[in-house]
């Protein structure tokens, strides 16, 4: 039988992982914002991802578990607060250090 957690490794793990991955996203990049992902096919998302890399990078995840890495980040950053009420809905996270305007 065919195991679907295999590929991830187990839930605690995956989520670990996505909130050190986070985490170093937020230390790293000094701009951030949320961008709208609704009715964007996968096959889109792979190709922006692709236009973007170097420059910026895009995570996506729950919404629950974005808002409570970005929480345990406010110590270090309280302007991320300003965040937390958009992200709401169907949304990514795009890191950037150019300004948004030219991502």
């Amino acid at each position: 039988l065919f195991n679907s957690n295999m590929v991830k490794g187990d839930r605690a793990t995956w989520t670990a992982n996505y909130f050190v991955r986070i985490g170093k996203l937020l230390e790293e990049f000094p701009r951030i914002f949320i961008v709208g992902a609704d009715n964007v096919r996968s096959k889109q998302m792979q190709e922006i991802r692709v236009s973007l890399r170097g420059i910026a990078e895009i995570l996506m995840g729950k919404n629950t578990m974005m808002c409570k890495a970005i929480k345990a980040h406010i110590g270090n950053n309280p302007q991320l607060e300003k965040l937390l009420p958009h992200i709401t809905g169907n949304v990514a996270l795009v890191f950037s250090k150019d300004d948004p305007t030219l991502v």
